[in-house]
């Protein structure tokens, strides 16, 4: 496995699962108050997925610094997750727009910081 790859891997993923970030987070700001149980147990299936491998990359190959960031960014994330989705949806309560907006914000930086570390590590 090379960390390129990995990086690039773990890149798609993460792009698939903001799309679904974006349509979820546009439900929210439109009023609805949660979106539909599928769609969200899909994010957080990719998401896992990409961090997961993220990880294992870390473990056994070695990630540039700022891919490091990026993991310690996607946990944050991924907490605010979870706790959109047992504290609010599994409750059918609405998700507040603060946690959404912190939640994005948090895997954003950290795709960012991703796409740094390949563009970075690909010479």
């Amino acid at each position: 496995m090379e960390p390129l790859r990995t990086l690039i891997t773990v890149i798609v993923l993460l792009a698939v699962t903001a799309l679904g970030g974006l349509v979820m987070a546009g439900m929210r700001f439109a009023g609805k108050d949660y979106p539909p149980a599928w769609l969200a147990m899909l994010h957080g299936a990719l998401a896992a997925a990409a961090v997961t491998l993220l990880i294992y990359a870390a473990l056994t190959i070695g990630l540039p610094g700022l891919a490091m960031a990026a993991i310690v960014l996607f946990i944050v994330a991924g907490g605010g997750g979870v706790v959109m989705n047992l504290a609010y949806h599994w409750n059918k309560r609405a998700l507040p727009k603060s946690i959404v907006v912190l939640h994005a914000l948090a895997a954003v930086v950290g795709f960012i910081l991703l796409i740094v570390a390949a563009w970075s590590s690909r010479g």
